[in-house]
């Protein structure tokens, strides 16, 4: 009995170019590789998986449109905004109120807004350190940096995406809360007795009465919302460089606070120089200046210098936090 001759095995055959290889990704097109060096059977030659997905240089904007995302995407930042605006516009309405029930006004009629503005502040103080903080608390920072490899990029389309979207949503609080305190307090007389250079340009030399200048308006609305945002670019600044929720808020709130808290307890003649000075160049009064209310200093102060100061102490805070963001490691 003959036993068939066996057939010799058939090698497998590469599939010509442009086509999909059986098990491959579906509609992922593969190309010849180049020959490898010769063997028993040949030149050997794989297939090269070939990305359709073109491959582009990333730039600022693709920074900035991922630091949108996250801010916008993440629950605290609706509520840390909510709650400011919540604040500002509901404390302002409480104040006009009570004001409203005055016979006089003694103070300029936008100013009942600082009040509210002095608490929403926090908020947005907070939500600037947690822009960096929250990223190194969980680690996710590392992805964001491989995704992003130039740390100083991410670092500044974070400080650009969260001083705009900060300054809209105070400017907005702002606006809203000087239109209810006109429409409840204009037309009020002035207390006779009321400080000539506090009521500075807020009397109407005709009738006596309350009157809101355009120069007020813009401090109470522009000024205060570039100070409360330049406050929580500061914070971010702060985040970057101590990487740390808990102390970065600590940090902030201790600037805002304690110079007036420490010119609280500062006694004695020999004191009073330094707390008038704290009071003066503190970030309370900074913002009650720009509601022409001012702490300390002079009466008809307009917050503005102590703007540009914030400015400058905010801009060298963050060159320190590009630095050190740019020189150690996450």
């Amino acid at each position: 009995m003959t036993t068939p001759p066996m057939s010799s095995p058939v090698p497998p055959q590469a599939p010509p170019v442009g086509q999909v290889a059986p098990g491959g990704p579906a509609g992922q097109p593969l190309h010849q590789g180049p020959a490898g060096p010769p063997g028993p059977a040949g030149p050997a030659a794989g297939p090269v998986y070939a990305s359709p997905m073109p491959v582009r240089r990333s730039h600022l904007g693709h920074a900035l449109a991922s630091e949108w995302t996250k801010i916008r995407t993440v629950r605290s930042t609706v509520w840390t905004l909510v709650i400011m605006f919540v604040l500002v516009v509901g404390l302002g309405a409480v104040i006009g109120t009570v004001l409203s029930g005055e016979d006089e006004l003694n103070a300029p009629l936008l100013g009942g807004g600082f009040f509210g503005l002095m608490l929403g502040q926090l908020c947005i103080i907070t939500l600037g350190v947690l822009v960096v903080s929250s990223e190194y608390g969980t680690g996710m920072i590392r992805t964001t940096f491989t995704a992003c490899p130039q740390r100083g990029r991410v670092l500044l389309a974070k400080a650009v995406v969260f001083f705009l979207l900060a300054f809209v949503m105070t400017l907005a609080a702002t606006g809203l809360t000087g239109l209810i305190l006109e429409s409840m307090l204009s037309g009020m007389p002035v207390d006779p007795y009321a400080d000539p250079d506090v009521m500075k340009d807020s009397v109407d030399p005709q009738t006596g009465e309350v009157i809101v200048p355009g120069s007020h308006w813009l401090g109470a609305t522009v000024g205060a919302a570039l100070y409360v945002s330049l406050l929580g670019l500061l914070g971010l600044a702060v985040g970057a460089l101590l990487r740390h929720s808990a102390g970065a808020i600590t940090a902030m709130i201790g600037v805002v606070v304690v110079p007036l808290l420490m010119a609280l307890f500062m006694v004695g003649d020999g004191l009073a120089e330094l707390r008038e000075k704290l009071i003066e160049y503190s970030p309370l009064n900074g913002l009650a200046s720009l509601y022409r209310i001012p702490m300390q200093g002079e009466d008809d102060a307009t917050g503005w210098p102590l703007l540009g100061l914030l400015a400058a102490v905010t801009l060298a805070v963050l060159i320190g936090a590009f630095a050190r963001v740019n020189a150690t490691d996450a």
